[in-house]
């Protein structure tokens, strides 16, 4: 598979590890201070359910997006998949930027139990920011440029401004949720990416918009300042090879982040330093999205190279995360 080809050449070095690893591998024992985590479902590749990018709903269920087959879906807690919504397919000679076909990235839950998601497909007719409400169909409500590949998305509650993360060009697009004229909100060779994507996942938290950048293995901060504009990037965390999206555990500024090619989540401590807590005999298959709601943990795994075994993961902490 074309796609395939790209990613597994841009992460040169750790596709060896995802080539060799099988079912017999998952001995399901993660690290403290996490639990052995278990499977809320087990995904079909051939259908195309590889999971981008997760959001938690009220009700313990997750809204993913697939990453390749267009759809925004809903995986039950007992396992079960419903599809919510199909995108509309570009022209068949439509090439998305970097990857080739259309790509759904983060998606993120507002008010009103309304889902917001970032769609490429390198047309100028369909990339941007997509919303559907409940019982309603998907809907445009900002347009991105056709070379833009938008990814991560962070929904800052307390403005009502979406921010997404664009891989390719390297920027943040802030745009507000009602729907409007997207404005590059931040630049910088930080953000920029480095043979394959940059800046990738993102999430608003403590007065800064945080970023990952894939190619580079960093965790950014960006201060908003009190105008909204953006204060000066500075480098969280290096040594995060393959990061892709992350999410913050509740205590201060530690999270946890998904490392895509190495098939690992990383526990980050404030001041960026970080150790494997889950990896690939955990079940972790290209991990691209990481939720934290209490003490339980959720991990989509997509499976992009490994091609085994998409999934949604849980475990627990069985004693707090250390300050």
């Amino acid at each position: 598979m074309q796609l395939r080809r790209v990613l597994a050449a841009a992460v040169v070095g750790t596709t060896a590890l995802a080539a060799t690893i099988t079912s017999t591998d998952l001995a399901l024992a993660a690290r403290p201070p996490l639990t052995s985590p278990s499977f809320v479902a087990h995904l079909d590749l051939g259908a195309g359910q590889q999971p981008e990018n997760l959001t938690l709903l009220p009700d313990g269920a997750a809204a993913v997006t697939f990453a390749f087959s267009r759809q925004v879906a809903v995986i039950e807690r007992t396992g079960a998949v419903r599809v919510l919504a199909t995108l509309p397919a570009p022209p068949a000679d439509a090439r998305t930027p970097v990857l080739g076909p259309p790509f759904l990235g983060g998606i993120v839950q507002g008010r009103a139990h309304t889902l917001y998601f970032l769609y490429a497909t390198g047309t100028d007719d369909l990339t941007g920011v997509w919303r559907l409400r409940p019982g309603g169909s998907p809907e445009r409500i900002a347009a991105l440029p056709a070379d833009t590949l938008p990814n991560g998305l962070a929904l800052d509650r307390s403005t009502g401004q979406l921010y997404a993360a664009d891989s390719v060009l390297g920027r943040i697009w802030r745009i507000p949720a009602a729907g409007g004229t997207p404005e590059v909100w931040a630049t910088g060779s930080a953000l920029a990416p480095a043979g394959f994507l940059g800046a990738n996942g993102v999430k608003v938290h403590d007065g800064a918009v945080w970023v990952s950048n894939l190619d580079h293995g960093t965790l950014l901060r960006i201060p908003v300042r009190h105008d909204g504009t953006p204060g000066t990037i500075r480098t969280a965390a290096t040594d995060l090879t393959g990061i892709d999206d992350f999410a913050f555990t509740g205590h201060g500024d530690q999270l946890l982040a998904a490392l895509n090619a190495g098939n690992e989540v990383a526990l980050v401590s404030g001041n960026g330093g970080n150790s494997v807590v889950l990896d690939h005999t955990d079940g972790l298959q290209n991990p691209t999205s990481i939720a934290v709601r209490g003490s339980v943990v959720y991990v989509a795994d997509a499976a992009y190279l490994t091609q085994q075994d998409p999934n949604l993961l849980t475990t627990r902490r069985h004693r707090p995360f250390s300050h």
